[in-house]
C-alpha cells in the first residue's frame, strides 16, 4: 500500500486536493470535531487541564477557540491530548484499508508531530498568497490571531517543500488538480510496478 501525506499552508486547499486524488482519504481535522462531539474521555483530560475552559460535553469549538485565544500555550496542551486520540484513529485508518492500492493522510501536523515515515510519499499543495487570503476570510471560524498561532507551531513552508517529492500548484480549479494528480500517481504507480520485476 502507498501511503501519500499531503503538505501546505492552511488555507491552500489541501483537503481539496486529498479527496481529488480519488482514494481513501484520513482527514485529522474532520476526526478531531468527531472527538470533540463524541469522545468523554478527551472532554475529561480537558475538564482536567483547563476547568475554566472544557466545562460541558459536547465540546463546542467556541470553547476551544476561546481556550486558544486566552493563553497561546493553551494550543500546545490541547494538541497533547487530542493527537494521541487522533493517531490511533489513523492507525485503525490504515488497517480498514490495507488491502488498498494508495491511501491519502490529510493531517495539518503531520511532519511536527513525526508521524511520517520514511515510505510516506509528500505532496506539497501551493496556492498563491492572495488565493489563500481569499479563501481563509470566507471560512465562519476565520481569525487572524488565531491563524498566527496555528502557524508559529508548524514547520517553516520552504523545509515541508524540500521534503516533498511532488509539489500541486492549485488554482482552486478540478481540471488543473486532477491533471497535475494524474501524472503524480502515474509516476507513482509506474514506479512501483517497475520495482516488481
Amino acid at each position: 500500500m502507498i501511503v501519500i501525506g499531503i503538505l501546505g499552508e492552511i488555507g491552500s486547499g489541501k483537503s481539496f486536493v486529498a479527496k481529488s486524488f480519488g482514494y481513501p482519504v484520513f482527514n485529522a481535522d474532520k476526526e478531531v470535531s468527531k472527538l470533540y462531539k463524541t469522545d468523554r474521555k478527551i472532554f475529561k483530560k480537558l475538564k482536567k487541564l483547563l476547568p475554566q475552559y472544557f466545562n460541558k460535553f459536547p465540546i463546542n469549538k467556541s470553547q476551544v477557540l476561546h481556550a486558544i485565544l486566552e493563553n497561546k500555550t493553551n494550543l500546545k496542551k490541547i494538541i497533547r491530548v487530542v493527537h494521541i486520540e487522533v493517531r490511533k484513529r489513523m492507525k485503525s485508518f490504515i488497517l480498514k484499508n490495507k488491502s488498498k492500492k494508495l491511501i491519502i493522510l490529510d493531517i495539518p501536523l503531520l511532519l511536527e508531530n513525526k508521524i511520517n515515515k520514511k515510505n510516506f510519499i509528500l505532496v506539497f499543495v501551493q496556492s498563491k498568497k492572495f488565493e489563500i487570503t481569499k479563501r481563509l476570510k470566507k471560512r465562519k471560524n476565520y481569525n487572524q490571531k488565531l491563524l498566527k498561532l496555528f502557524k508559529k507551531i508548524q514547520l517553516p513552508l520552504d523545509y515541508k517543500k524540500k521534503r516533498s517529492q511532488f509539489i500541486i500548484r492549485n488554482n482552486f480549479t478540478k481540471k488543473s488538480v486532477k491533471r497535475s494528480i494524474k501524472k503524480i500517481l502515474n509516476e507513482i504507480l509506474n514506479e512501483r510496478n517497475s520495482t516488481r520485476y
